[in-house]
Formats: structure tokens, sequence, C-alpha cells
């Protein structure tokens, strides 16, 4: 812990970012696919943490970041939702989130583990409409989501090349056609 006599700590966790109520916060910068950058680096923009959206903005917002190439900050809203919304969402939430974090991996090269989350994902969402008994909550087609991710899947275990992003980001509200 830190020193009582108002000096310099000199500990490496001390030196750690912190919000105001104590929690470790990583400020360094980002690239578009959420790997840190050495500080001082540019990075992209940080999606805030803990945001209250509405299904609405939620869906809007992380379709801008998907279509901007940036999963792993499409993720991030997702996870506020999941985080903020209605107990009985958040495995749909939930779903989203681990799609996000699948195309994230497979823009990484991550092969394995992206084919792995697109699929926990889909399930996901998929289980959540199946037992929530709806089947275009705010107008996600979950099951053209489910087709794309499970296609996604088998493509990142065939190919050794990373997936662009951007290039294959899902429609939230309708598939986008093809590869």
């Amino acid at each position: 812990m830190g020193s009582t006599s108002g000096g310099s700590t000199g500990s490496a966790a001390d030196a750690r970012d912190r919000d105001g109520e104590g929690r470790a916060r990583n400020a360094r910068p980002r690239d578009g696919l959420g790997r840190p950058l050495p500080y001082g680096a540019d990075g992209v923009p940080r999606q805030p943490e803990g945001v209250v959206r509405t299904p609405e903005e939620t869906v809007a917002e992380a379709q801008r970041l998907l279509d901007e190439g940036r999963p792993f900050h499409a993720h991030e809203v997702f996870e506020d939702a999941w985080k903020s919304g209605p107990d009985e969402e958040r495995e749909l939430w939930r779903g989203l989130a681990q799609l996000a974090v699948g195309l994230t991996h497979a823009a990484r090269g991550n092969r394995t583990g992206g084919a792995r989350l697109l699929r926990r994902g889909a399930d996901a969402a998929e289980a959540w409409v199946s037992g929530a008994g709806k089947a275009l909550p705010y107008g996600i087609d979950v099951a053209e989501l489910a087709a794309w991710a499970r296609d996604l899947a088998r493509e990142v275990e065939r190919d050794e090349r990373a997936v662009d992003a951007g290039a294959r980001a899902p429609r939230l509200r309708g598939a986008r056609p093809g590869p």
C-alpha cells in the first residue's frame, strides 16, 4: 500500500489507474480491437463504462461501432445493457456481447477463441429468444444473427487469416449479405 508520509509510494500497484470508488481502471489507450497501446500513443476513443441506454440506443450504438470495425467497443455497450437492464433480458445482452467479443478475437487472429465465443453468443441469444418467446427483440433478428455467427465461426476455423471486423460486422436488425 501507499506511504502515509505523503511521499511517493514507489509501488507499481499504487500507480494503477483508479476510479472514484477505488476500482482499478486501465486508462491506457487502445486500438480499434481493444488491444492496449503504450501510454501516450494515439488510440481510439474508449466507450464510457456504466452508461444506461434504452435498448434501442444500445442496438444503434453497438451497430455503429460494429460498422466502424470496433467490435470490442460494441461489446462494452452490450455489457452496459446486460448490467443495467432488467434481469429477464440479461442473457440476451450477454449473448450479444459474446458475439461482439467473438468477432474481436476473430479479427485479432485468435481462431479458437473467436469461433468458440461466436457459437456461445449465438447459443445464448437463441436460448433467450426461445425462453422469452420474442421473435425479434428490439428489432434484432436473432435467428439471422446466430446464422451469421455460426457461419463466421466455421470460416474462422478454416482460414488462417484474421477477419476484417468492419467488413464482417453483422447487421443487428437484418443480416448483412455474404462475406
